[in-house]
């Protein structure tokens, strides 16, 4: 009874509101201090104003393992935990507390709906009252997982539920048990739940990790597109089982599907948080190990050797909700006087640049998209431009949101960046999409959505970056190593990029031209094409023309990797080496989208051409390679 009442003390001082000032004497105290703790173990007591406590943690269903299972948590914990928990980020959202209560708050975005809120305080206090309670609570809850060292390895970034409960798992086993958990993938592949998968791999204590591919696959009537798998925890794993991607449960049984690897091998893949890879394959593996041994991870915590390339990242220069204050509709500055010239508009005193999200940018392609005119809902698919739009360098896309110039060169000050474009790279992807890596050199513009990259050295290597991180090589890794849906700075360290020192004058001689023809196809690159020396008009559109170039680039950096024809073949398509049943599958999505639009798998026969032209002609000897 002493332990329970001092459990729900402890749990009540994470939950109950600290409001006024510092109480006058322990008398007067409502919130639960260690003096009060220490008085219900050793005494029995509770004082009067702690009247609260109880039932907040009964509300908040605090559950007490080892008072609920005293034997079993003496003895070590349990033989076996098995579970599949809730999956929740552990905050409120504001369009779902209000959609089902007051849709018409709901229906706001950004500022607008949180001035509303504001406005409740006054116009309905009691619902005001009920929002900032719920409010509370979830910062409570966040609080307590974050400060009660409860979950030190998993309560990072934005919580979600299923780390919390996999640590809980994990602590909950006793040393010769196990635990069994249906889980996202972001298990072994977020930046949040790392350093517990990372802890968990180097106490060699992973046995296996069976992953699915979209849980609408699996569940009929679901429309997820996230992928889950099955982690099972045991002690002394030397080597970790995995399966990774099934889409049937006799692949189960199909060995090219089973990969073993120890904790050194992913080290030696992830040196930063050690996330597993996510090798369909033994094939898989195979070439993306070989791919690492021949150039290293782009930034590695773990080398004591000068990184290769200096760059700073950033997560975008604004935030699409914290920062909607500072964005300015079409029609705002339209009914303002402002006019707009392309893409930006302009007053007397002020200029307001496009806001570029994710969505608008592409491979080598800074104008892939805009919205209609006035439009700010975030539609799913954008409108693609026209053949004619792309042929006129004159013609940018139309953004949501435009931002004061002043704020936008502000920001890039603090960073120091001085040059009058920007490298960019999308964070929402995935492993399924026609694309995964899609990076994009654009005018300096407000960005939000896009992942930037802000390299000490410029040019004109930044034009050997920049086709690397688009090479359906490094693609080829990134599809292994990503778990979720996001291309972080994180895991963009870890990928195999070529260092500077490999753009010697030759092969920039072979790059530098047709980066610049594939990027430079509107008057607002011209600083760009000028830093790479290029001082000529824009490059007209050709569509032809552009697939020949970027599969004239794609075996180039084939060929950097150390790859073979063959291995570049199975690349481009698993099937053409291995056979129609073999169990792998890397741009599927862009095979059949060509043989759609074009009756063939264009990419592939233009980039074995370019492959077989460039070795004929003895150009791979004269760079090198």
């Amino acid at each position: 009874v002493r332990a329970k009442a001092a459990a729900v003390l402890y749990v009540a001082a994470f939950l109950l509101p600290k409001v006024g000032g510092a109480p006058a004497g322990a008398s007067a105290r409502t919130v639960p201090t260690t003096e009060e703790l220490w008085m219900a173990l050793n005494q029995g007591k509770m004082r009067q104003a702690m009247v609260e406590a109880p039932k907040a943690a009964r509300n908040a269903r605090a559950f007490h393992w080892p008072l609920e299972f005293p034997d079993v948590m003496q003895s070590g914990g349990f033989d076996v935990v098995l579970g599949n928990p809730p999956w929740e980020v552990i905050q409120l959202d504001e369009r779902e507390f209000f959609a089902a209560r007051a849709p018409e708050l709901a229906a706001l975005s950004g500022a607008k709906r949180k001035a509303a809120i504001a406005k409740l305080e006054k116009s309905n206090p009691t619902f005001f009252e009920h929002y900032e309670r719920e409010k509370r609570f979830v910062a409570s809850v966040t609080e307590f997982a974050r400060m009660s060292t409860r979950f030190d390895l998993t309560a990072k970034g934005k919580i979600n539920t299923y780390a919390l409960f996999s640590n809980l798992a994990y602590d909950l086993r006793r040393a010769i048990g196990s635990a069994g958990l249906v889980v996202p993938l972001g298990i072994a592949y977020s930046d949040t739940t790392s350093d517990f998968f990372m802890h968990a791999l180097k106490s060699k204590h992973i046995a296996s990790i069976i992953s699915f591919d979209e849980i609408k696959r699996w569940f009929s009537g679901a429309k997820d597109n996230q992928s889950f798998c099955l982690i099972t925890f045991r002690e002394h794993i030397e080597q970790t089982e995995f399966i990774n991607r099934i889409s049937s449960i006799e692949e189960l049984s199909n060995p090219e599907r089973v990969i073993y690897l120890s904790p050194d091998d992913i080290l030696r893949m992830n040196p930063n948080n050690g996330t597993a890879p996510a090798f369909r394959t033994r094939e898989d593996a195979r070439i993306t190990t070989k791919m690492h041994k021949g150039a290293p991870a782009l930034f590695s915590e773990r080398s004591k050797d000068p990184q290769p390339w200096s760059i700073l990242f950033r997560q975008g220069l604004f935030n699409m909700t914290t920062d909607s204050s500072l964005f300015e509709t079409y029609h705002e500055l339209s009914s303002n006087s402002a006019e707009l010239e392309r893409n930006r508009f302009v007053s007397q005193s002020q200029e307001f640049l496009p806001l570029f999200e994710a969505k608008m940018i592409h491979q080598f392609e800074p104008r892939h998209g805009g919205y209609p005119e006035g439009e700010t809902s975030d539609t799913r698919a954008l409108p693609r431009p026209s053949l004619e739009q792309k042929q006129n360098p004159a013609w940018e896309p139309l953004p949501r949101y435009w931002v004061d110039s002043k704020i936008v060169l502000e920001k890039l000050a603090g960073v120091n960046w001085r040059k009058p474009w920007l490298l960019g790279w999308r964070d929402i992807t995935n492993v399924t999409n026609e694309r995964t890596s899609i990076a994009s050199i654009f005018p300096v513009v407000a960005v939000g959505g896009i992942n930037l990259a802000f390299p000490e050295e410029q040019d004109p290597v930044i034009a050997g970056l920049l086709a690397n991180l688009n090479s359906l090589a490094l693609d080829f890794v990134v599809r292994q190593k990503m778990g979720g849906t996001h291309l972080t700075a994180v895991v963009l360290r870890q990928l195999p990029i070529l260092t500077p020192e490999f753009y010697t004058e030759p092969r920039l001689a072979f790059i530098t031209p047709r980066v610049l023809e594939l990027t430079y196809t509107s008057h607002s690159l011209a600083p760009f094409a000028r830093d790479l020396g290029h001082d000529g008009p824009p490059f007209t559109w050709d569509e032809d023309r552009r697939a020949l170039i970027r599969a004239e680039l794609d075996a180039f950096y084939a060929r950097a990797y150390g790859l073979t024809r063959d291995e570049l073949r199975y690349i481009l398509d698993p099937a053409d080496v291995k056979g129609p049943d073999y169990p792998s599958e890397t741009f599927r999505v862009l095979k059949e989208k060509e043989i759609r639009q074009h009756g063939e798998y264009r990419t592939r026969r233009l980039v074995l051409e370019a492959w077989d032209r460039m070795d004929a002609n003895g150009e791979f000897t004269a760079m090198g390679m």
